[in-house]
């Protein structure tokens, strides 16, 4: 349950997202789900039969986070690389249906589209049988990522915040994050980040960073236990980021905020069934950056409150999901 002010500050803030203005940089990808019955094993192999019934793709990486954002109803520019292959501008066009901007966006020949393949059975439940990658993770070549790089030094100045969303697929070089992170510092807008671990502490000086658990622990050296190894991590990572706010998203366990000169903030979890736990790091940065943009007065506490309920709506869907912006209002209500 949530107080009645809580409820009402919530309200306000989700109110104020039509007007914020987010670029999203990061490693586009497209999520392809292939489903079906299973009535037997193959007798070829201790595997499975899937009998196919249905295929369908969505938006994946970072381009999942500028969907969130946008079904939430921010304005939202995509900043990265596709290949020139069929799966990019399958995936192009997907984007430009959803309402996203996409000046931003390079086609880069010779690339791999990174396409992410979940095998599902529903039967006699919903599971994940296996996932098959097709990517390219080398760096981009030096025409690409100049290209790049002059679209971000002249449009940054133009949104309310920076979102990077790094999946590890090439695009984010150290040279690439300070420099964005330079560029926002200097035309005082705020930058998130959902980190890999390969780039974690490239990130220092970020307004906001939200890691995983697993990637805290990686990052840090220290082994996930407790809530108090978590509080231990956060600490050691904050200091060493020096960064305004680190969220650590926990799954099931809600998140923990460290923020400088302050203890610790639990942010328990509102899901009501966790189904699929696909995407909810992308929602939740997304609606972080959202209620930040929204209002300078805007904590990263009720940042992450507002983030928390949203998470908890797509873990309760299958696959990667977004949330809408009616919809979140209602199970904030009902919250009350």
């Amino acid at each position: 349950m949530i107080r009645v002010r809580e409820r009402k500050k919530l309200e306000s803030i989700l109110k104020g997202f039509s007007k914020v203005k987010l670029l999203v940089v990061g490693d586009i990808m497209m999520d392809r789900s292939v489903s079906g019955k299973v009535s037997r094993i193959s007798p070829e192999a201790p595997v499975p039969v899937v009998l196919f019934e249905s295929e369908g793709f969505i938006l994946g990486g970072a381009a999942n986070v500028a969907h969130n954002i946008r079904s939430l109803g921010g304005i939202v520019s995509l900043c990265g690389v596709v290949g020139k292959d069929d799966n990019g501008k399958k995936i192009y066009k997907r984007i430009v249906e959803k309402g996203i901007q996409t000046q931003g966006i390079f086609f880069e020949e010779g690339r791999q589209t990174t396409v992410k393949t979940r095998i599902i059975a529903h039967h006699p439940h919903y599971q994940q049988l296996v996932r098959v990658d097709r990517e390219t993770t080398d760096h981009l070549r030096v025409s690409t990522s100049r290209n790049l790089s002059k679209f971000l030094m002249d449009k940054i100045r133009d949104f309310d915040g920076i979102v990077v969303s790094d999946y590890g697929k090439g695009l984010l070089t150290r040279n690439l994050i300070q420099t964005i992170i330079k560029r926002a510092k200097k035309s005082k807008k705020f930058v998130m980040v959902d980190p890999k671990v390969k780039n974690f502490f490239f990130y220092k000086g970020a307004t906001v960073i939200t890691p995983n658990t697993n990637e805290a622990s990686e990052a840090s050296r220290i082994a996930v236990i407790d809530q108090s190894s978590v509080e231990k991590m956060g600490r050691k990572l904050l200091k060493r980021l020096s960064c305004d706010a680190l969220v650590i998203t926990q799954g099931e366990k809600g998140m923990t905020i460290f923020e400088p000169h302050q203890k610790p903030y639990r942010v328990p979890t509102v899901a009501k069934e966790v189904y699929d736990v696909t995407g909810a790091g992308d929602t939740v940065i997304g609606t972080m950056a959202l209620a930040l943009g929204a209002g300078p007065r805007v904590s990263v506490k009720d940042a992450a409150s507002l983030a928390n309920y949203a998470a908890g709506i797509v873990v309760g869907k299958v696959g990667t999901a977004t949330v809408g912006k009616e919809e979140l209002l209602e199970v904030i209500k009902e919250r009350t």
